[in-house]
């Protein structure tokens, strides 16, 4: 049986008149943000469906900016790479003139002044910057000029001249994702797209008995590659073509030297850790612990060049009249570099096709996951009104009636 004293109408009148201010609150604030989920407690399994909408939704988003971003560096990268390739299909031109024997040594003097100003423009081409003012073709190294050239002076030009042009840009590649867990390139290595031939290196040092003396680690193309004590030049071989890297190596049958060659045109990036010499006691590596692509020993012979150095040949080539060398080895080389370009260009155009993909992949499931999360997060407005219209009924209604039931003056105990 409960009691009656004299505060319990009062307080429980007070009770639910609060729950029903509650109540109006929260269908107020529904209203307001339209949204129906404003605390986890609310509904725990909704809540947890939109965070997981939510969360692939700005996913989808980013991949979405990631793709038109990667669309928009792969355009100009295109438009470089085909500026180069007609730099070097006007070379070719000017490679088959000279090689046929029936111009002059002044002809092909001018000849070869016209091979500078292209040399000239394809380092510029190489150089080139983004519309976000980052360098297209220096790999990661987006803030750094790729390319440096470095003139001296030569017979039949007044004024110095490019004679050699060095990589300063590394091998790694900046990526984006474009859905989860697949990347596509943003920009590329410049020592990839600018080079001419496989790049091969002879050691002078014979190795027949060469034995590793401590554990070591060696770099090949950015492939970490373990050598331990006692691996002789045979298991370093060994290691290296196993490596996955686009190098073979091999032993030379002449001066059983070690002969590292990449397996498609670019330059080979080699080095080794601070305490290790193997590459160095091998004469692969210099002393002098130079940045890869300029830390090549001396003694060693070096064979692939880039597209720079095929126009270089090309140009001294036509200052000397050296016919048979020019319909030679500077036409084949020209004939390498455009292969490669070419093939960059198909490859960009690969990377168009999966990105145009990837992106109306993405247009169209950002819609359906919206709808989703808008199931479980917005409110239904018709029914949130409705409620609130009832519970302000209800409130007066209440309030009326305590009104008139709660006596709370002094002379109603009186009586």
């Amino acid at each position: 049986m409960q009691r009656i004293s004299t505060n319990l109408p009062n307080d429980d009148m007070q009770y639910h008149a609060r729950r029903r201010e509650a109540e109006l609150l929260r269908v107020q604030n529904q209203i307001a943000s339209q949204s129906r989920l404003h605390e986890l407690r609310t509904d725990p399994a909704a809540a947890a469906k939109a965070t997981r909408h939510d969360s692939y939704l700005t996913r989808l988003n980013r991949y979405s900016n990631n793709i038109e971003t990667a669309q928009l560096r792969h355009r100009e990268s295109e438009g470089y790479m085909q500026e180069a390739v007609n730099v070097l299909q006007r070379a070719r031109e000017l490679a088959l003139q000279g090689a046929q024997g029936t111009y002059s040594r002044d002809d092909t003097r001018v000849m070869a002044a016209e091979i500078n100003q292209l040399l000239n423009h394809l380092v510029e081409t190489a150089n080139a910057r983004g519309g976000d003012g980052a360098m297209i073709f220096a790999g990661d190294r987006t803030k750094t000029l790729p390319f440096r050239p470095i003139e001296g002076r030569i017979d039949g030009f007044d004024q110095p001249v490019i004679t050699q042009v060095q990589y300063l840009g590394s091998i790694s590649e900046g990526r984006a994702e474009i859905a989860d867990g697949s990347y596509i390139p943003l920009n590329f290595a410049g020592n990839k797209v600018f080079w001419a031939e496989h790049q091969q290196i002879y050691s002078s040092v014979d190795a027949t008995s060469y034995v590793v003396q401590q554990d070591a680690t060696i770099t090949v193309d950015g492939v970490e590659v373990q050598l331990r004590t006692g691996d002789n030049v045979f298991s370093i071989i060994g290691k290296i073509n196993d490596s996955g890297a686009p190098v073979r190596a091999r032993l030379d049958p002449i001066q059983n030297s070690l002969v590292l060659e990449g397996t498609s045109p670019h330059q080979l990036w080699i080095d080794e850790g601070p305490d290790g010499t193997v590459l160095r006691d091998l004469g692969i590596l210099n002393d002098f612990g130079n940045a890869p692509g300029q830390n090549i020993a001396s003694s060693a012979r070096v064979f692939g060049g880039s597209m720079f150095d095929t126009l270089i040949t090309l140009r001294d080539q036509l200052v000397a009249g050296d016919t048979l060398d020019i319909g030679g080895r500077a036409l084949g080389g020209i004939d390498t570099s455009l292969s490669n370009l070419l093939g960059r260009l198909g490859q960009l155009g690969s990377y168009d096709e999966r990105l145009s993909l990837a992106f109306e992949r993405t247009q169209s499931t950002i819609p359906e996951i919206t709808r989703r999360y808008s199931n479980e997060v917005d409110v239904d407005l018709t029914e949130a009104i409705t409620r609130l219209r009832m519970l302000e009924y209800t409130h007066r209604a209440a309030l009326g009636a305590a009104a008139r039931v709660i006596q709370p003056t002094l002379l109603d105990f009186l009586r």
